[in-house]
């Protein structure tokens, strides 16, 4: 294993989000199609949220009513550019079907419902250096997002790398996707509520999906 992946978080955006906490789940893994019993913890959870949330009342959830505030704070429209946490939970909510990628997306696709936190996974061998900072966009920075193409992402809570941004809490980029050759992954579990006990949840839950299902 190599030496873990540190976060580093800038002053500028610390002092925009005071309560903000990010924890990260870091392991080798075995990466291939989604198994069954993965899929159907994803369709029970999905059926518990369609439960407790509507799609107006969702916006409460504390982890993604303050991860809103962070992009207003940072400069961001958080309903044009809707971070990952709440369009995944809408779809839920209005019906829709979740796409199965492959494993390792697919946990962390029920890592953030189950949270509430947008979740980043990336390939850790394709990140840059040993250390990630967490910042904010800035003009006419590019970057390419997850079935998006070019991301506007000025503005917005960012992760960079050596070479430059890799994750958004509205999509992860195309250069450190996860694939079905991934072997190194990083989670990045972005609490900006600083719920403490609902964050170790969220890592105790990442850490068990990756043992149980992604080999690690």
């Amino acid at each position: 294993m190599h030496t873990p992946i540190r976060i580093h978080v800038e002053h500028a955006i610390a002092a925009l989000c005071p309560r903000l906490a990010v924890r990260t789940v870091e392991s080798l893994v075995a990466n291939g199609p989604t198994p069954s019993a993965l899929w159907d913890e994803i369709a029970n959870l999905s059926a518990q949220l369609r439960q407790s949330f509507t799609v107006e009342t969702l916006k409460q959830r504390s982890g993604i009513a303050a991860t809103r505030r962070a992009y207003k704070a940072c400069g961001k429209d958080p309903s044009r550019y809707r971070p990952s946490c709440e369009q995944l939970a809408r779809r839920v909510l209005q019906g829709k079907e979740l796409y199965s990628i492959n494993t390792l997306v697919d946990l962390g696709n029920l890592l953030s419902l189950s949270s509430g936190y947008s979740v980043g996974v990336l390939d850790a061998d394709k990140i840059s250096g040993r250390e990630l900072t967490l910042g904010i966009g800035r003009v006419d920075e590019p970057y390419e997002a997850i079935g998006r193409g070019p991301l506007n992402i000025e503005g917005m809570p960012v992760y960079r790398d050596a070479l430059g941004a890799v994750a958004t809490p509205t999509s992860d980029s195309v250069r450190t996707q996860i694939d079905e050759h991934t072997k190194h992954v990083l989670i990045i579990i972005n609490g900006y509520d600083g719920d403490g006990e609902n964050l170790d949840n969220a890592v105790r839950m990442a850490k068990r999906l990756v043992e149980e299902y992604g080999g690690g």
